[in-house]
């Protein structure tokens, strides 16, 4: 039969928008993907964002560089947003079962393996940058171009967003790479593994389904011949200059009735700042625990990033109050000892205990009103919402970690037990020659009142309470 011509002089009511604004009758009269292809496609994307998140995730605790350890934990949290729409549209089409855990093409495996491996920062931000979020790019406007914009509608807003994103993330790393500088086998790395890799995967292309590798079929590798190992020791750049001191008890200042709202705001900067150790922690949970729903990767990725965050509004709070940061002596004791001494399912433990004694009048809600008292507008900003994002984080805990007990008592009880496991070390830290845990409080706090143009307060100034013998969390206070 011959093709029908279109409907010629088609019009809309008075020239309405037509087709709720989606595109115009032209563009959506042109047939588009099949369900089935369309599937085909949003799997593979879903397979690029979910080894995108892994990678990001595995990356952060090793990585000592602040800027780069916060910039994976953000853009793990939106690969990981990204997993969870495709999953959700994936579900929508007909699809069962979803086979959303199968790896679309061997090479495809292979090339995320090979950037999961790569052996520096200058390697792992060039093959994110340069490679794997620009392939992706591509593959995913090719599919906005040929999917029909109305049949398919839902597919292009979700991925509508991922673009936006990727855009950003590129920019991002590729600002990184202009910064520290390319690898030096970047090109010869990129051209015999990655290229060849992201071909034979069909990403590039976007076209028919590639043949599976067929058994014994060999897929070129560089860094990942050996599979790839976690490394959950954390590691701080030089800026970080006493990494094992815990001369300085912020809960025992911040909850004496002595010391003035004020001087108090400069102690929640620090724990702010500090918490840049919850997401070097996290990241070792998410990625030492396998076989876990979509959701529970999702939820503790969202409450990682938020840690993350956490600590850059420590770092900005500090530069407004004219504060050097990096004379605050932020310790990675926490983060190192339960990665290295406990195990996964532990450090879930810790995690869920310090967030419940943080939910009580004297835990987030004690912090905020100490930075309305302040008068200082962004402390209270801070505050805010760090305590909106700790209940969430209670919510989370109560979702993924208390069902695996047989009550809450039990979940919090094994907490304070694997916490207790941890409770000090500052004698053998000291005796190790590892710090001489320094009271750097006066220093920091004339600096703030040098700022602010005010004397400091002499009782302030004095104080010298360490963490020996003590562990940092509100236990002794609400017993109190």
């Amino acid at each position: 039969m011959p093709t029908p011509k279109p409907l010629s002089g088609y019009t809309s009511y008075k020239g309405l928008p037509p087709l709720a604004g989606l595109c115009t009758v032209e563009e959506a009269a042109r047939p588009g993907l099949s369900v089935e292809e369309c599937v085909r496609r949003l799997k593979r994307f879903h397979y690029c964002f979910k080894r995108l998140h892994q990678i990001l995730t595995a990356r952060i605790t090793a990585e000592p560089i602040y800027e780069l350890k916060t910039g994976f934990a953000h853009h793990a949290y939106l690969c990981a947003e990204h997993v969870t729409a495709l999953r959700t549209r994936i579900g929508e089409m007909r699809e069962p079962p979803l086979g959303l855990e199968d790896v679309p093409h061997p090479a495809l495996e292979a090339y995320f393996d090979e950037i999961l491996c790569a052996p520096t920062t200058q390697h792992l931000i060039a093959g994110l940058s340069m490679q794997a979020i620009g392939a992706l790019l591509v593959d995913i406007e090719k599919y906005q171009t040929e999917t029909n914009p109305l049949t398919d509608a839902p597919s292009r807003r979700v991925l509508r967003f991922a673009i936006l994103e990727l855009h950003e993330l590129q920019q991002f790393w590729m600002s990184c790479v202009v910064a520290l500088g390319s690898p030096p086998n970047m090109r010869e790395w990129f051209t015999t593994v990655l290229d060849h890799l992201l071909i034979a995967s069909g990403v590039i292309v976007g076209g028919s389904p590639l043949a599976p590798a067929r058994n014994g079929e060999a897929m070129p590798r560089l860094y990942s011949t050996i599979p790839y190992v976690y490394d959950p020791v954390p590691k701080r750049d030089e800026r970080f200059s006493d990494p094992w001191n815990q001369g300085v008890n912020a809960e025992s200042f911040l909850y004496n009735p002595a010391y003035p709202a004020r001087a108090k705001s400069l102690m929640m900067l620090y724990k702010r700042l500090r918490e840049i150790d919850v997401p070097e922690m996290m990241a070792s949970i998410i990625t030492q625990t396998p076989g876990k729903p979509w959701g529970y990767y999702r939820d503790m990725t969202r409450q990682l990033w938020d840690e993350a965050r956490h600590a850059m509004m420590g770092e900005v709070g500090f530069v407004a109050l004219g504060v050097d940061w990096t004379k605050v002596k932020i310790t990675l004791n926490w983060s190192h000892r339960l990665n290295t001494e406990c195990t996964p399912m532990e450090r879930h433990g810790v995690l869920y205990f310090i967030e419940q004694g943080l939910m009580p009048r004297t835990g987030k809600r004690y912090e905020f009103e100490t930075g309305q008292a302040s008068e200082l507008p962004l402390i209270a900003t801070l505050q805010d919402f760090d305590w909106a994002d700790e209940v969430l984080h209670s919510q989370i805990g109560r979702v993924w970690y208390v069902p695996q007990f047989g009550s809450l008592k039990e979940s919090l009880d094994y907490g304070d037990v694997a916490w207790s496991k941890v409770l000090s070390n500052w004698a053998t830290v000291k005796e190790q020659g590892l710090t001489k845990h320094e009271n750097w409080w006066p220093a920091v706090y004339a600096m703030a009142c040098a700022a602010e143009g005010v004397l400091p307060d002499a009782t302030v100034l004095a104080f010298d309470e360490t963490y020996e013998g003590k562990r940092a969390d509100l236990q002794r206070i609400a017993a109190e």
